[in-house]
């Protein structure tokens, strides 16, 4: 039942209701009317975003629901039955060597890619952007690597660091000295990956950096070179804050980015040696010679949770660093 209000003793009583409001206008309404041009925005909205959502959950959403579920399985790769084990996965992999040795090579690969691409990308910007001849002839050769394709790019290289035949050591030996072994060793083989990862996708940096350097407000720049601020004091204490949201957004892609190499990765050292991050582990768990679908499901999840804490801490975090003008 719903409760009855009663006045207070010595109170007026309450005007009564009607259909009108208590200045004699006409009572509002609440609710909007669903006239025809709504349900015509409505089923046009439904055409063109339905099947996006669609796809999305069929080759998105659902591939990840379903790997989640094989992380929870003791399956061989090609196997008709596998057995449920719950999180035993999970528990193999933080408690054995490989955790220690994947997330830390993950780490670096991370951090290197990232910060070199960034900084070495700004810097190219920064002479991309002067007014001289030839600029646009660079910025297409710069940004050229970045939509090669990346098993032609290793190949490329792989040549270029042999230690026996390649450019490099045919250099070197015209210098007297003797090729490192780019290949064999696995420190040096996580060197060589991230060098020419770097090579590849500092491009993309410096294109979007030039893009928010040509944006930023030239009259305040003028007005500061006025006031006697040098080119580095303009730069540090104006272009670098001015350029904090072309800063997060690559700061967010190019980790992503990183996170998730593999193309270079797979082409230039097959076995993983020094080179095994997450998702070059899980493909090796999964299609190597270990046939462990079920372990390799269970790092995948690994990344996942990972690229979505880091993108979250971007967010709720970083972005209060950015300034938007």
């Amino acid at each position: 039942m719903t409760p009855q209000l009663t006045a207070k003793p010595g109170s007026s009583p309450a005007p009564a209701a009607t259909g009108r409001a208590t200045h004699g206008g006409p009572a509002p309404h609440n609710r909007k009317r669903w006239s025809g041009r709504s349900r015509r925005d409505f089923f046009v909205f439904l055409a063109l975003a339905l099947p996006n959502l669609l796809l999305i959950a069929v080759f998105t959403y659902l591939p990840l629901i379903n790997n989640i579920y094989y992380s929870t399985l003791n399956w061989t790769l090609g196997s008709a039955s596998a057995a449920v084990v719950g999180l035993e996965n999970y528990v193999t992999f933080f408690t054995g060597a490989d955790a220690g040795r994947v997330l830390g090579t993950t780490a670096v690969f991370t951090a290197a890619t990232v910060g070199g691409s960034m900084v070495l990308g700004l810097l190219i910007a920064l002479a991309l952007n002067s007014k001289v001849r030839g600029t646009t002839f660079a910025r297409s050769a710069v940004f050229a690597p970045y939509v090669l394709s990346g098993v032609g790019v290793g190949l490329v290289w792989l040549f270029i660091f042999d230690p026996g035949y390649g450019v490099l050591a045919w250099i070197l030996r015209g210098f007297g000295q003797q090729s490192p072994q780019w290949i064999n060793d696995p420190q040096l083989s996580q060197v060589m990956v991230i060098i020419v990862y770097v090579w590849k996708n500092l491009g993309y940096c410096a294109v979007v950096f030039l893009a928010g350097l040509q944006s930023l407000p030239q009259d305040v720049m003028e007005a500061a070179s006025l006031d006697g601020a040098g080119g580095f004091r303009r730069f540090v204490s104006m272009s670098l804050p001015l350029l904090s949201p072309t800063t997060f957004f690559l700061l967010i892609t190019t980790m992503l980015s990183s996170l998730q190499a593999f193309d270079l990765i797979r082409i230039m050292t097959p076995l993983g040696a020094g080179t095994s991050t997450l998702i070059y582990e899980a493909y090796l768990q999964a299609f190597g010679a270990y046939n462990r679908a079920g372990y390799s499901a269970a790092i995948s999840v690994v990344l996942f949770v990972i690229l979505l804490v880091i993108t979250v801490l971007q967010l709720r975090f970083v972005e209060k660093k950015v300034h938007y003008s």
